[in-house]
């Protein structure tokens, strides 16, 4: 077993997650290299000041803009919308590892009646007339629906035909989304969008106890280091209770895919995945590291698992956008500050396009960092950067 000091975990994490130093991805090449390093970015609706999966490339890609993630996405393909922690952005790549939802929601599909008919309806739409949304499909009325996953949606009683109809669809793998205008959603059939070669490609682990060891391991790549104890972390892995999550990191300890790592002021192991080793060599060494000042996303997959980041870090950060007005502490819509190995603050962001003006309405700072000149100037780069990101002009 590793033992680390909290700086050396703390420094593991940060190299890692290419948040630490110079920049480790740069461009839309790079952007791709870290969803593959990460397997999915969760993706949320809201834009205050970027979506949740930009402003998770913007703190680790150089030069990255939103613009070269819709590429990725709508025009490359090299990626594509598709339910993993949550709703996500995944590798197209990897479309074959999920298979057994599309399947689940296949066979939930069946119990719906008229839903079968409906779906041959609007594929054969599709074929005819292209790309759709649920606004131009010839399907009206209200049906008995629900998703069978419920990382797609859960809806009772009745809900709009349409909607229903191509949420099912999207569920069961057979249309992906063809491109989105803000919340605007419009899906084609996926033999249009993902190779013939990934489609019709079986499923790599039929072994459900295997699939589940290859998520765990992907989770704790995604964020770098993970314990074996309840988590957000392990969201919308089935079937996955505490004995099974027992036996799989037993197996891949035993597989020697995990590191065990004992770190001072913690209580439970945590690990990270043998690949990752060179980062933790890295983080050993004395030598001092470069600071960067960032902004990090919500939902970023560093903070998947927000009682770890408060046990390293001392950083306790709650995402207040559901918490009525007069209960939130901070604001509505606040992205934690980085700078260097630690969180020095949290800032609340509104970029108004435009006007082209970026507004920091509050920062603030943990109370024991010291408001330097050197980080007042760091902050006020990552301010400016920030904006770029934004299409803003003005930093207010």
């Amino acid at each position: 077993m590793i033992t680390l000091t909290n700086l050396q975990a703390r420094r593991f994490l940060l190299l890692k997650q290419g948040l630490l130093g110079k920049y480790r991805f740069e461009g839309k090449e790079g952007a791709l290299d870290f969803v593959r390093q990460a397997g999915c970015l969760q993706f949320d609706p809201v834009d205050v000041c970027g979506k949740n999966a930009e402003l998770t490339l913007q703190s680790r890609v150089k030069g990255f803009s939103k613009q070269m993630l819709y590429e990725l996405l709508y025009q490359d393909r090299s990626l594509v919308d598709y339910p993993d922690k949550n709703l996500s952005i995944i590798l197209a790549e990897d479309w074959p590892y999920f298979s057994r939802y599309r399947e689940a929601a296949r066979q939930s599909g069946l119990q719906f009646e008229g839903l079968a008919e409906l779906e041959d309806q609007v594929k054969e739409y599709i074929r005819a007339n292209g790309p759709v949304s649920s606004d131009t499909i010839p399907v009206s009325g209200r049906m008995h629906w629900h998703s069978a996953i419920h990382w797609s949606g859960n809806w009772s009683g009745k809900t709009n035909a349409a909607r229903a109809v191509l949420e099912q669809l999207y569920s069961t793998g057979e249309l992906v989304i063809y491109s989105k205008n803000g919340t605007r959603k419009t899906y084609d059939l996926a033999e249009n969008c993902i190779p013939e070669e990934v489609l019709q490609a079986a499923d790599p682990l039929p072994d459900e106890f295997e699939h589940m060891k290859w998520r765990i391991l992907r989770r704790i790549g995604a964020v770098g280091l993970l314990w074996n104890r309840p988590s957000d972390a392990w969201l919308n892995i089935w079937n996955m209770k505490a004995p099974q999550r027992k036996a799989a990191f037993e197996s891949l300890l035993k597989e020697e895919k995990l590191l065990e790592l004992r770190v001072e002021g913690l209580n439970s192991s945590v690990y990270c995945r043998v690949e990752d080793r060179h980062w933790l060599d890295l983080a050993q060494q004395a030598e001092k590291t470069v600071p960067r000042c960032e902004l990090i996303a919500p939902l970023d997959c560093m903070m998947w698992d927000r009682k770890l980041i408060r046990a390293l870090f001392d950083f306790d950060y709650t995402w207040e956008i559901y918490t009525p007005a007069e209960k939130r502490k901070y604001g509505y819509y606040v992205l934690p500050l980085l700078y260097g190995e630690r969180f020095a603050g949290r800032a609340e962001i509104v970029a108004d396009r435009k006007a082209q003006v970026l507004t920091v309405k509050n920062i603030w700072y943990e109370d024991e960092v010291r408001q330097t000149k050197k980080l007042q100037a760091e902050v006020d780069r990552c301010m400016r950067r920030f904006a770029r990101f934004n299409e803003c002009r003005i930093v207010v």
